[in-house]
């Protein structure tokens, strides 16, 4: 029975996952102990702990409120580098996807007083066209898609703070908040915010992501449409001598790619839990955190709901550690360590399948 059970899939993952998260603490635990020992215990707790840093249950609800809200878009990055890897394609243009998202739903509530469901449905529709174009230089130009995809990101981020200035609060760097001036844009909460103590922030987007997760997983797994998708990825000439559209099929996964990771960007700006800076100068860290959490989950959808909120419950945590003994970059330098250790999920599932046959040859020899 154990045997069977180290030898699943998903066994492996999971183990291996959980490899990676403690040696990123361990190694996290060991940064604060060179920078100050008298307080690394109390900070790694503090990182682990997150919003139970507070004594009470209301502020508990309310700020785990909080990191579901930044989970939400994280998992859209997540799937939409997922997706586009099973089809043998790296979207590391998560990132700029995302931008673009966020900028045509922050602009179609404050410009054109659009409702919600408009801003959403333009973020997808602006996001797939975005993807589209990378998988057009793939498919007709043989241009790399990480190459087009980190150009891109650079564009999207320039061109969002363009348009977004605007709409921006005046001398400040921000855009004006939604829910003074455009209210009809606010995603509806479904009651979720009277679980989380009034946290009005906590909305439909959280339901939601985890429906297209698994949608996903039935789409990848059951359908036709993924299978012609994942044997696209395993052999694209392979997949063109059977008859099937090879790139169309590039276009399209990136495609929806673009449309996962720029619907992210929606659902976190139409919630008014952050405004967009229009001084940013570097494109925001959720699509690339998005490449972590899709390794850390197995690169399976479901598994990737709960890397999505483990990385963000560990960026979040971040915020509690005691700035009198650490600087404030120091939360910031955890949850990198943590992340980067995440994208060695599928070599840690590597060394225990070979570790297992070895011991399967031992056996079989001393036999």
């Amino acid at each position: 029975m154990k045997k069977n059970l180290l030898k699943s899939e998903g066994i492996q993952t999971f183990l291996a996952s959980l490899v990676c998260i403690f040696l990123g603490l361990f190694i996290g635990f060991i940064v604060l102990l060179f920078i100050n020992p008298a307080g690394a215990f109390e900070a790694i707790s503090a990182v682990i702990k997150n919003f139970f840093n507070y004594s009470r249950a209301n502020l508990q609800l309310k700020n785990f409120g909080n990191t579901l809200v930044k989970t939400a878009p994280l998992l859209m990055c997540a799937l939409s580098v997922l997706f586009c890897y099973k089809v043998g394609l790296f979207n590391i243009g998560a990132a700029g996807q995302y931008v673009v998202g966020s900028c045509i739903s922050i602009y179609a509530a404050l410009s054109w007083g659009m409702p919600w469901w408009a801003c959403l449905l333009l973020a997808v529709l602006v996001g797939a066209v975005y993807g589209a174009i990378v998988g057009f230089l793939k498919s007709y130009c043989n241009v790399n898609e990480v190459i087009s995809g980190i150009m891109l990101n650079w564009i999207g981020l320039y061109t969002t703070n363009m348009i977004l200035n605007a709409v921006k609060d005046g001398a400040s760097p921000y855009t004006l908040h939604l829910k003074d001036y455009a209210p009809q844009a606010l995603l509806p909460t479904l009651g979720l915010d009277k679980l989380f103590a009034g946290n009005t922030y906590v909305s439909l987007a959280i339901p939601l992501v985890i429906v297209i997760a698994i949608l996903l997983k039935v789409i990848l797994d059951k359908t036709r449409f993924g299978y012609e998708l994942k044997a696209t990825g395993f052999n694209k000439h392979a997949a063109k001598y059977s008859g099937m559209a090879e790139r169309r099929n590039i276009i399209l996964t990136l495609a929806i790619g673009g449309a996962l990771a720029a619907l992210g960007g929606g659902l976190l700006y139409l919630t008014d839990y952050e405004q967009w800076a229009c001084t940013q100068s570097s494109v925001p860290g959720m699509g690339f955190n998005g490449i972590a959490a899709a390794f850390l989950g197995g690169l399976n959808p479901v598994g990737t709901i709960f890397a999505s909120y483990f990385i963000q419950h560990i960026t979040s945590g971040g915020a509690y550690v005691d700035k009198t003994l650490y600087s404030a970059q120091i939360s910031d330098l955890i949850s990198a360590l943590i992340i980067y250790l995440c994208g060695f999920v599928g070599f840690m599932k590597l060394a225990m399948k070979k570790r297992l046959v070895k011991r399967e040859e031992k056996k079989g020899e001393s036999k």
